[in-house]
């Protein structure tokens, strides 16, 4: 506390012998940064004249700076920080102590109604008073520790209208008290990976007074739980390096709090260097003899066109870490030309360079099942005509029934045979027609025989929640951000998972009044939490049992988003199937890495099928 001492005693005498710049008429001269800021979203003084507010340059950017006040007061519900605007390379530097006067102004990032504002004196007239001051910092975990559970209670709707603002008990407003201001993290350790725009997120202390931490160095989401602790580091103001989750830094990590797509951000001011001590990718083991292996894999928009080091890592993965399956449900697998709008549908040779690098990986020939869908009808990458299917190899007893007659329109029918349920279309589509799979992919049902046993199985890829997608300017049509203006969040695509989750359910109920015994698996990226309204949709009378909600929930995710982990991928087994002898097992080789062949973690069941 000495150096700040010091620091305001310097800055008090510079101030009163300082010639300043003439307040505007009307403008309030004795306001500080703590006023503009005030205890909520949006300033008091929005839109008011502001004259001589002092303050030390923190960070300076190609359009503006931000600056502190030396002098703050003892409210922690008002943030100390401030971004200025000057909308070119500002003159001023780092440790500058300055007075500015200027309009207060909240600034919406990126123009999008779901994000919160930044506040910021615009068109402003700067005055250095001095140079060279030591820096104010706030460390968090020490000085300011971040509520654990709950993000945004007691004030639903438009927060930047409302009165209620609960810095000590809800995230949303503890992050925005410390808007602008200049932090520094001790022992942070990574939570998500580093993403295609360089941002990394964090928690402090190594995760001190976090929720639930996963085996590996996460957090886990839970209901109403969607971790308010965790923190992303930018790059927009220094280098972030690729980090994996559980991976730490050689020094503490400091920046202002800035904030963009609909996430509080921590734009680092030096480069942070990586100290690579995560965990290494899981293995998991080889079915025996008698166990029949089926998992899920999220191949991330693999198409012909995709380079041959992708395809290589997916084999890698498939034949090393997953022990080469019986039977694959592939998701996000695209046509031979990728997003290459020409009207391909086919993904033969996608399926081809695919089977032929897990053979050069020396795993098992392995067949492939699936229906071309109409020309940009399902949704995802639209030109890249995004399917699921199935890859399976016949060495160990498994086979596929075929029943031609399946297209893209057509859908599979479930028909009596001897007391035993039988597809009419093998593979088949599930209800295609239906308005829920409109510009979405379409369910895929196919039927195997394991050793006298046999097995319907349909493949999914439900609608998505736009997580990453709204980075790309999905906003009304994806998910709110948690971090959002309005609370809680919609759920937008919700409504379309459970309608597709109840089309799913009555097929199953079709196979169920036919053969009660039915031995049926659901999978594939259902992409919603196993606690959710579409997976309550699908298992409350279907007699399947979800395999995911059953992992204790350090191990319950197979996607990591903004440092979340959570789980969207799942297999289900019919009553049947889950009271045999089974193990499953979400094979973390993915989610939790910056050099990942998909965003996804593969999952994978053994089903012991004498």
């Amino acid at each position: 506390m000495g150096g700040r001492r010091v620091l305001i005693a310097a800055f008090a005498a510079a101030l009163a012998g300082a010639g300043l710049t003439a307040s505007p008429a009307g403008a309030d001269s004795t306001v500080r940064i703590h006023d503009i800021q005030g205890a909520a979203h949006i300033s008091p003084l929005n839109g008011q004249q502001v004259a001589q507010v002092p303050g030390v340059v923190t960070a300076t950017a190609s359009d503006g700076f931000w600056f502190e006040d030396p002098q703050p007061d003892r409210n922690r519900a008002t943030a100390e920080g401030l971004f200025v605007r000057t909308d070119a390379q500002p003159t001023v530097a780092t440790g500058d102590a300055v007075t500015v006067t200027g309009t207060v102004s909240e600034f919406r990032p990126d123009d999008i109604a779901t994000n919160l504002t930044r506040t910021e004196i615009t068109s402003p007239t700067l005055t250095v008073v001095s140079s060279d001051n030591s820096l104010p910092v706030t460390v968090i975990g020490k000085d300011r520790w971040p509520p654990r559970r709950t993000i945004k209670d007691n004030a639903p709707g438009d927060v930047e209208t409302s009165d209620v603002f609960e810095p000590v008990t809800d995230g949303l407003d503890f992050w925005e008290s410390l808007e602008g201001m200049r932090l520094e993290i001790d022992d942070a350790v990574a939570v998500g990976p580093t993403d295609s725009f360089g941002d990394v997120p964090v928690l402090a202390r190594d995760g001190a007074g976090a929720s639930v931490r996963t085996r590996r160095g996460g957090v886990a989401v839970r209901p109403h739980d969607f971790n308010p602790e965790r923190l992303i580091l930018s790059n927009r103001l220094a280098d972030t390096p690729d980090v994996n989750v559980g991976d730490h830094f050689v020094d503490p990590v400091t920046g202002v709090l800035d904030y963009s797509i609909g996430n509080y951000k921590l734009l680092i001011t030096e480069p942070a260097v990586r100290v690579a001590d995560g965990p290494a990718r899981e293995t998991t083991r080889a079915p025996k003899q008698d166990e029949l292996s089926i998992a899920t894999l999220n191949v991330e928009n693999l198409a012909a066109t995709s380079p041959q080091a992708k395809f290589d890592q997916l084999a890698g993965l498939i034949v090393n870490n997953l022990k080469s399956p019986d039977l694959i449900n592939v998701d996000e697998l695209q046509d031979n030309s990728g997003s290459t709008d020409d009207g391909t549908v086919a993904a033969d040779q996608t399926v081809a360079k695919l089977v032929a690098a897990i053979e050069a990986a020396g795993g098992p020939a392995y067949e492939w099942r699936a229906i071309d869908p109409q020309d940009k009808a399902d949704g995802g990458w639209v030109s890249g005509n995004v399917r699921v299917g199935f890859l399976f190899r016949t060495d160990r007893g498994l086979n596929f029934v075929d029943r031609p007659g399946g297209d893209a329109t057509t859908p599979t029918g479930v028909t009596n045979v001897d007391g035993q349920a039988r597809l009419t279309l093998s593979p088949g589509r599930i209800d295609p027609g239906n308005a829920a799979f409109v510009d979405n992919r379409k369910p895929l049902a196919g039927e195997f025989t394991w050793r006298g046993e046999r097995l319907i199985v349909v493949a999914n890829d439900w609608r998505s929640k736009g997580l990453h997608a709204r980075r790309y300017g999905c906003h009304d049509t994806c998910d709110q951000p948690l971090f959002g203006r309005f609370q809680p969040p919609a759920l937008v695509t919700e409504d379309q998972r459970v309608a597709q989750a109840t089309v799913v359910a009555d097929f199953v109920q079709q196979i169920r009044a036919i053969d009660r015994d039915a031995h049926v698996v659901v999978a594939g990226q259902l992409n919603d939490y196993p606690w959710s309204p579409p997976l309550r949709a699908l298992t409350d009378d279907t007699r399947l049992w979800n395999l995911s909600a059953r992992l204790p929930l350090p191990e319950r995710y197979t996607h990591v988003f903004d440092g979340n982990s959570h789980v969207l991928d799942h297999i289900l087994l019919s009553t049947k199937l889950f009271v045999r002898p089974h193990e499953y097992d979400v094979v973390h080789v993915n989610a939790e890495y910056a050099d990942q062949a998909s965003d996804h973690d593969p999952t994978i069941v053994r089903i012991t099928l004498s």
